[in-house]
């Protein structure tokens, strides 16, 4: 149970939880289920330094409030950014990596055919669920730092070796390619959700109630899209996703310009 505590509208939204909370409980009863409280959990996701606390009651017992949880295999924390997540997903990956690292980096093999088991078996542990990542500069370079500690161990290349990226990729015949991959698979994925319009589009496009919070706005997964798409502004990123071969020529184009 995720509640949003961004505004000032915060009390109103826990009572409206409560009523909904109140009435699955309810209905659960009428077919003979009962909601397990031990089961259940409750998440306030909240701008603010101290997230709010949150009261909900099953039974007279009180529902226990976390400050991230799993779901389907995605980590979503309190402060609805995506650093936890996506710093599990890198240390997934790099865990697999060492479990495959009798093949990955033996030089009997051609870096051709480790780069494809590297894509085929690594990088979709990475990128599980990157459709939904919100990218900052800094998270943006964990992940292109991530790419080169697969290519550098690909080619046993040890740090006091002291060679600059270019020249480790110049030596393994590639090229920086997984924000790119990452992108497009968000480019797609958004293009699909404008175009069907149901619950999703709302949830992407919607206006939050109440005032801006004061200093730098967070930004957001459309902003580094619209600027990875060249789509100008964000409004013409909207427009152009309604028309599929339009949306699929501006994601084609910015895939072959690169990040």
């Amino acid at each position: 149970m995720i509640i949003n505590g961004q505004d000032h509208h915060t009390h109103e939204k826990f009572t409206n939880t409560i009523k909904s909370r109140n009435i699955v409980e309810e209905e659960s009863r009428k077919k003979g289920l009962e909601l397990n409280s031990k089961k259940t959990e409750v998440m306030v996701v909240s701008r603010k330094q101290i997230t709010p606390e949150c009261n909900i009651f099953i039974g007279g017992t009180k529902l226990k409030q976390r400050e991230q949880f799993k779901y389907l295999g995605t980590l979503i924390s309190s402060d609805g950014r995506n650093k936890v997540e996506i710093s599990s997903r890198i240390a997934q990956a790099k865990r697999s990596f060492q479990k495959m690292k009798a093949v990955l980096t033996n030089q009997c093999i051609s870096i051709q055919t480790r780069q494809r088991a590297l894509q085929c078996y690594i990088e979709p542990i990475l990128m599980y669920g990157c459709e939904a990542w919100t990218i900052s500069k800094q998270t943006q370079k964990n992940l292109e730092a991530t790419e080169m500690w697969f290519i550098r161990r690909m080619l046993r290349t040890p740090w006091v070796a002291k060679k600059s990226n270019e020249k480790v990729l110049k030596e393994a015949h590639t090229k920086r390619s997984l924000m790119n991959k990452i992108r497009k698979r968000q480019a797609t994925f958004f293009g699909h959700v404008m175009r069907k319009g149901k619950m999703e589009h709302i949830v992407t496009t919607g206006m939050m109630e109440g005032k801006r919070s004061r200093g730098r706005q967070r930004e957001k997964m459309l902003d580094g899209l619209t600027k990875w798409l060249n789509a100008g502004r964000v409004t013409q990123a909207l427009a152009a996703t309604m028309d599929r071969d339009v949306w699929k020529d501006m994601v084609a184009n910015a895939t072959k310009q690169g990040t």
